[in-house]
């Protein structure tokens, strides 16, 4: 497929295998579409499907099984297959994450986190350049959602992912909930980390939902956990808006994976996010014009 619309303004939606079948029937109003390649690497009748989708809607490619954090290397075969389906489906932009989540051949289902330290930066940088040539575009890496820091980082996660981009001229993904998740967890200020976040390597946004648990011990508290199962909450909005008028306008995804509601709310949620994009940005024009 040769075709490339360029980068959409609207918000998109995450495309999962639940809604596949009826977004390829009904064409229902969509910005964008992103989906997990490996859903479809393995899955022939999903992949027909996605392809016939791809004729209608920009799509965008975020990878859960390329582990650019994991000390063993990145797992090329699977590359190799990611690059095949990029090939064919010729993404606006391609993600994933600053995590691994591979061991030994093993894939692990969840992301895990990694020090902020010299060391972690020179795996990644080579890992992260290694994913760039093999599929021969930019790669967007999306901060995390994080439930500990390790006592020897070095870097705060800003300098770091500032310190990736200046190794490889990766992109980013900002996680909008990601950082409000992270900052509650651990206790720092999100609008300052949007503050520090390095502006200029800013090519996507997420915004998705989480649940609240309480953690027993001697110290009881309340951790945000990232489910991707719930509406995006109102602090995670106000969030959004502070880091527009930060970044600019940037192409944003509603991400909803676990309880899946119908396309409609997530369509619902994505036409949110453009009311509060065009709010947040009118104000900044306003400010300037003033």
């Amino acid at each position: 497929m040769a075709r490339n619309p360029g980068t959409p303004v609207q918000a998109g939606v995450g495309l999962r295998l639940q809604h596949l079948a009826e977004v390829a029937a009904t064409r229902p109003a969509a910005a964008w579409l992103e989906v997990h390649p490996e859903n479809f690497l393995a899955n022939p009748h999903a992949l027909e499907l996605l392809h016939d989708i791809a004729r209608d809607y920009p799509i965008s490619v975020h990878s859960v099984g390329v582990s650019v954090g994991s000390i063993g290397g990145v797992d090329r075969r699977h590359l190799a297959r990611v690059r095949e389906l990029i090939d064919r489906l010729d993404p606006i932009m391609v993600s994933g994450h600053l995590a691994w989540s591979t061991h030994e051949g093993d894939y692990l289902n969840d992301l895990w986190p990694l020090p902020y330290d010299a060391e972690s930066v020179a795996l990644l940088a080579d890992h992260i350049n290694e994913v760039q040539d093999a599929l021969a575009r930019p790669y967007h890496l999306e901060n995390p959602s994080s439930y500990l820091g390790f006592a020897h980082s070095t870097m705060t996660e800003t300098t770091f992912l500032a310190e990736l981009v200046r190794r490889t001229d990766c992109r980013l993904l900002c996680d909008i909930s990601n950082v409000h998740v992270s900052a509650q967890n651990l206790g720092y200020d999100a609008f300052r980390y949007i503050d520090e976040f390095p502006a200029e390597a800013v090519g996507e946004l997420h915004l998705g939902g989480f649940v609240a648990e309480d953690e027993d011990g001697p110290m009881p508290s309340r951790v945000l956990i990232d489910t991707h199962s719930r509406p995006i909450d109102e602090n995670a909005w106000d969030l959004y808006a502070y880091a527009l008028r930060r970044f600019g306008q940037t192409p944003t995804l509603i991400e909803w994976d676990n309880d899946l509601p119908d396309f409609a709310t997530l369509a619902g949620e994505a036409r949110r996010a453009d009311r509060i994009a065009a709010e947040a940005l009118e104000g900044v024009a306003h400010a300037v014009a003033v």
